[in-house]
């Protein structure tokens, strides 16, 4: 455990810098904005597109696996979802407690590090895992906040999910290179040089993005902020290896999924709840904690399953 501790120290040091940066103000709350934007649109993107263009699609896609992800993932999301209901909160906010108990930081955290980690083999189940957090559980987010506010879901709910999908540039990027991978060619070499130039600027400037973000967020309301944050690191990652031994998906897949799900709680999370006014302090707590606990939880994650 502590050789893997060293190897993932260097990840959260880059956080803490960005961290540190950001609570002295040297690197300000705009600026931060913009690499987020950077890191998004073009060096992750970039990334993206170069492992999905070289990867063996038939070779790595497995209904097992992305039923066995739903599966756990699932659980923790109809558990945490009941646990706020039980408390009595509204239904909009139960949904979204749900969705941070789940959602983890796959894109900006998960594929650069455990790409590195466990080896570039880690890849293809990781853009599974991220696959499904996007296209299914965000949908589901956005319908059940919206049939819940209009009473009904519509064609006008689809279409927004449809439109939502196909600005997202994680989901593009990857698409791509799917098709271009299943076309058989190889990319060109200035192509494929460029990709690796540009993407190889995501993982330190995604990391930096992260820690100055989590700068300007304040623990309030701890006691449900460190239950949410305990149900994405401990529950989760739990809960996916359960599905992964009940749906058979042993061996190097496995450890990846469980990896993933490992993972603190996604940034994005705190973008939708800013956008429809659902609990945003109380998903900015969750990221806050998880991110910190994460340190030590992701480093006993992937020893486990390394």
């Amino acid at each position: 455990m502590v050789e893997i501790f060293l190897k993932t120290l260097p990840f959260f040091a880059v956080i803490g810098l960005g961290y540190l940066s950001g609570l002295a103000r040297f690197f300000s709350a705009e600026a931060t904005a913009y690499l987020t934007r950077f890191v998004f649109y073009f060096a992750l993107s970039a990334m993206l597109f170069g492992f999905a263009a070289n990867l063996d699609v038939a070779a790595i896609f497995s209904w097992t696996f992305v039923f066995a992800y739903l599966a756990g993932t699932s659980a923790i999301w109809g558990l945490v979802a009941a646990v706020a209901l039980w408390r009595g909160t509204s239904r909009e906010e139960a949904v979204f407690e749900a969705h941070t108990g789940v959602i983890g930081n796959v894109g900006f955290l998960g594929i650069p590090m455990l790409a590195l980690l466990l080896g570039a083999d880690a890849v293809g189940p990781v853009l599974l895992v991220l696959a499904v957090d996007l296209i299914v559980f965000s949908s589901v987010l956005t319908m059940l906040i919206t049939g819940l506010r209009a009473g009904r879901v519509n064609a006008g709910t689809v279409a927004i999910l449809g439109i939502g999908l196909a600005k997202n540039p994680m989901i593009v990027s990857v698409v791509l290179g799917i098709l271009w991978g299943a076309t058989g060619l190889k990319l060109p070499v200035p192509v494929n040089e460029f990709l690796t130039l540009l993407g190889a600027a995501a993982t330190p400037c995604a990391l930096f993005a992260i820690g100055a973000s989590l700068a300007g967020r304040s623990a309030e309301r701890v006691e449900v902020a460190a239950w949410l944050s305990f149900s994405k690191l401990v529950l989760h990652p739990a809960a996916v290896a359960l599905a992964c031994w009940a749906f058979g998906v042993t061996g190097f897949a496995a450890g990846v999924m469980i990896a993933a799900a490992a993972l603190p709680v996604a940034g994005n999370v705190f973008i939708l709840a800013q956008h429809y006014g659902v609990a945003p302090q109380r998903v900015s707590s969750a990221i806050l904690l998880s991110t910190a606990a994460s340190v030590l939880t992701v480093t006993g994650v992937i020893s486990l399953v390394s």
